[in-house]
């Protein structure tokens, strides 16, 4: 992978918008040759059968409260966008060996394939781009993994927090944003089971579950830490870190240890007031 040299110490995509598209070029062609190169087993297959038992279950509203008429045009479009990402994942089977890649599966979003513009979070900012909002299924499948032993080998989160919490019922920065191809969600499954992801849409929600061909013995629960604003540069912080609990269930479900996920970190965007800084 081509590096930045160390005597240029911002990215070469904030200098200039022609060099933050050569930059975005390049990375899609390595990720291209890595596909090719790399010893991974991409997982393709679907199963015609839900597998026996559920391992865990998940949905997160389609339409958030938005103050303009455009906004909601937008947020239907994203409807549409998760359309086809769910045809294209659901029912996928992770097979013993393989790895499940998000960019790899959905493909580049386009409107000739059924995409359409949506909110998009880019360059440190909100904007419209064909495909904007599918990081909802990517969010969703983060925590669906979460609470699974599947190998999390490449998750990345945004640099910026948009919008203050509304309704929020998991920890800050328990998701994983996608941009093709070169932020992926990328998840190893290093056990001897079958795994497999299901994905659909209802009326309210896009929802989505982790099933299994056995009974597992681990089951997890997701928490935060040290969750906390800060000033820093003349700018505003907001961080954490995710662990996760990890209970035996042939021990009569108790607790076995905690174990250490992620440490997160992004800019503020928004009005600050009221909330309180370390």
């Amino acid at each position: 992978m081509i590096r930045r040299p160390s005597f240029i110490k911002k990215s070469l995509a904030t200098y200039h918008p022609i060099l933050y598209h050569l930059v975005v070029f390049i990375k899609r062609v390595e990720r291209r040759l890595s596909w090719i190169l790399d010893p991974y087993a991409y997982a393709h297959d679907k199963g015609s059968k839900r597998l026996k038992f559920r391992v865990k279950k998940h949905q997160s509203v389609l339409i958030k409260q938005l103050s303009s008429k455009e906004n909601k045009t937008l947020q239907l479009n994203k409807i549409q966008s998760l359309k086809v990402v769910v045809k294209m994942i659901n029912g996928l089977v992770i097979k013993p060996g393989e790895t499940f890649s998000f960019c790899k599966l959905v493909g580049k979003p386009s409107i000739r394939r059924g995409f359409l513009p949506g909110i998009e979070l880019s360059q440190g900012k909100v904007q419209v781009g064909v495909g904007g909002g599918i990081c909802q299924a990517s969010n969703l499948l983060y925590w669906l993994f979460l609470h699974t032993p599947l190998e999390i080998i490449e998750r990345h989160h945004h640099s910026f927090d948009p919008f203050p919490d509304q309704g929020r019922i998991l920890p800050f920065a328990s998701g994983a944003t996608v941009m093709y191809n070169y932020r992926d969600l990328r998840v190893r499954n290093n056990t001897e089971n079958h795994y497999q992801i299901n994905l659909w849409l209802d009326a309210k929600c896009l929802n989505g579950e982790i099933r299994c061909d056995s009974v597992q013995r681990y089951s997890y629960s997701v928490f935060e830490v040290g969750h906390r604003f800060e000033e820093a540069n003349d700018k505003i912080y907001r961080s954490n870190q995710l662990w996760r609990k990890v209970y035996d269930r042939k021990n009569g479900g108790h607790q076995t240890h905690s174990e250490y996920v992620v440490s997160n970190r992004a800019e503020v965007k928004y009005n600050f007031d009221g909330y309180d800084l370390v």
